[in-house]
């Protein structure tokens, strides 16, 4: 994952300033479209549009969203549908969240906490699923554990120690600058703060420093600097954001990048598919912090009927709790036997909101992927967040050798969007390829679960994909006859074709959406259930 360190990037626009330096009946209702001539939103977005832009609609509300709302209200009702079974293959997942504790699923041959494999699936006690990484936290990344290993044959190990000189650098620099920097806000702040004689100022008490003291002016400049960001009401907050910067910064030099570094706990050979058993039946979080697997499956499935915290996309829903991605790059081995036991245990729909550069068994994965087709099971995955083509770009897992055909049909590659409609609603960290990624849609600030009952705004297209699944599982819920591959098809074509130009990637090109993406359109739930009407009742 693309880390965006904000608050630094946002200080240094500050030195920049200062010192110049460098199954159902047949649905009767009709699809949202000509949606070209929309108008823009341009007043910001309520607190509570915020929250839920990505239910709403482009047609009513302005916001490119899903038409969630609009599909309840106009097309299910009361229809409850079948029982989806959802498996959300990611970090740990708070399976005891006041939002996902009932709407878990659950093993029934599978007698809980005997000691013993029951339904002789090969996992013992899994409940409500496994965690695949045990006592596991931090990992390096694929590329670190490449040149760790000192194999100079391998045809990448160039390339890998180039992005590692690359990477080490930068996060070297934004460390000692970042340190640098938060040292200059303290000290700023102390200044502030004697001559005011309290701690907690305002904006308004800092407008009332006169002085002709060059260092108080400058503390006073840096200061007034920071409580006109529009996130920032406090100097002591723009600190916090920056130490959690430097937490960031230092988890990437001293475990992602650091090839001494030895992650695993579990007892296996993560280069040997066959040494299967090892983990746990625990997915929940190692640490508080460890939430991912949390916001992603909330916004899958979050009940909709509880009145607390934030609604999934489905309503009708199972959540199977996989625990293989680490704080770093998951293993493949991992990700391939994630695959298999979520095909095995009743899974129709996976979610993989996880991604690398590398991939030593690709191979492995791909075989897994075409097992979950042979079992009719949908995987929905995010494309990524370095801003990059991955048609150009290796991207990890994919169902594309390069820019080949697919190797199965059963797997769709989702991009990020932006609540704002017009040029920039595709998200300027998402990767996008006309080959690689389908669909777009929302991504950017999206509300869902986190540990212990909280729920946050999150950005990526780690969360653009949990989208797109909860829009599977309504439709395999509404319409169980219909297939992976159909569901598939039915989500790429019933989206909303945008034909505007919008802005991407790193360079900041300005391309049509069907030159990013296979389909050219945005996801829409509405749509989706009407054209899953019209082939289920041929």
């Amino acid at each position: 994952m693309n880390n965006y360190i904000k608050s630094f990037f946002l200080l240094v626009c500050f030195s920049l300033l200062i010192f110049g330096c460098g199954s159902s009946g047949a649905i009767i209702s009709t699809p949202v479209e000509n949606i070209d001539h929309s108008p823009l939103k341009v007043s910001p977005l309520t607190e509570n549009e915020l929250k839920t832009w990505s239910h709403l609609d482009l047609v009513r509300d302005t916001i490119p969203g899903m038409s969630v709302e609009k599909a309840y209200s106009e097309i299910i009702k009361n229809k409850k549908g079948k029982t989806v079974i959802v498996a959300v293959i990611d970090s740990a997942i708070d399976i005891d969240h006041e939002d996902l504790d009932d709407v878990l699923w659950t093993n029934k041959g599978e007698i809980p906490n005997n000691g013993k494999d029951d339904d002789n699936n090969g996992y013992v006690d899994d409940i409500h699923g496994w965690n695949f990484i045990g006592d596991t936290y931090y990992e390096q990344l694929e590329y670190v554990r490449l040149l760790a290993t000192g194999d100079t044959s391998n045809p990448r190990y160039a390339e890998a120690g180039e992005k590692y000189n690359i990477e080490f650098q930068k996060y070297s620099q934004l460390k000692t600058q970042s340190s640098q920097f938060l040292q200059e806000i303290i000290n700023a702040d102390n200044k502030v703060s004697k001559y005011l004689k309290k701690k907690d100022y305002t904006k308004e008490d800092v407008s009332t420093i006169k002085t002709e003291d060059k260092a108080l002016q400058d503390a006073v400049g840096l200061v007034n600097y920071i409580l006109s960001l529009e996130n920032y009401d406090t100097v002591e907050a723009f600190k916090e954001a920056i130490q959690g910067d430097l937490v960031t910064i230092n988890t990437r030099l001293d475990y992602h990048l650091n090839k001494n570094f030895k992650g695993r706990e579990t007892r296996d050979n993560p280069n040997d598919l066959s040494d299967v058993g090892y983990g746990n039946n625990n997915p929940r979080p190692t640490v508080t912090t460890e939430s991912h697997g949390t916001h992603v499956s909330g916004i899958i499935l979050a009940e909709r009927d509880n009145n607390k915290g934030a609604k999934g996309v489905a309503n009708n829903a199972r959540l199977m709790a996989i625990r293989s991605t680490p704080n770093g790059d998951e293993y493949d081995k991992d990700v391939a036997l994630a695959i298999r036991y979520a095909s095995d245990n009743g899974a129709k729909i996976i979610n993989m909101s996880f991604g690398k550069s590398f991939s030593p068994h690709s191979d492995w994965v791909r075989d897994a992927i075409i097992y979950a087709a042979s079992k009719d099971v949908l995987i929905v995955h995010g494309s990524g967040n370095d801003a990059h083509d991955i048609d150009i770009h290796k991207n990890y897992p994919s169902d594309v050798i390069g820019t080949g055909s697919e190797i199965a049909n059963n797997f769709i590659t989702v991009g990020a969007l932006t609540p704002r409609y017009g040029s920039s609603m595709v998200a300027d960290y998402s990767n996008f390829g006309k080959v690689n990624v389908d669909v777009f849609s929302p991504g950017s600030e999206i509300y869902s679960a986190m540990p212990e009952n909280e729920y946050e705004l999150r950005n990526g297209t780690s969360m653009s994909a949990p989208n797109v699944t909860g829009v599977a599982a309504l439709i395999r819920s509404q319409y169980p006859k219909l297939t992976a591959s159909q569901v598939k098809q039915i989500i790429m074509d019933s989206g909303l074709p945008i034909n505007a130009k919008v802005v991407v990637g790193e360079s900041r090109d300005i391309k049509n959406l069907p030159d990013i993406s296979k389909s050219g359109k945005i996801v829409n739930a509405y749509n989706a259930l009407i054209m899953a009407s019209q082939i289920a009742n041929q």
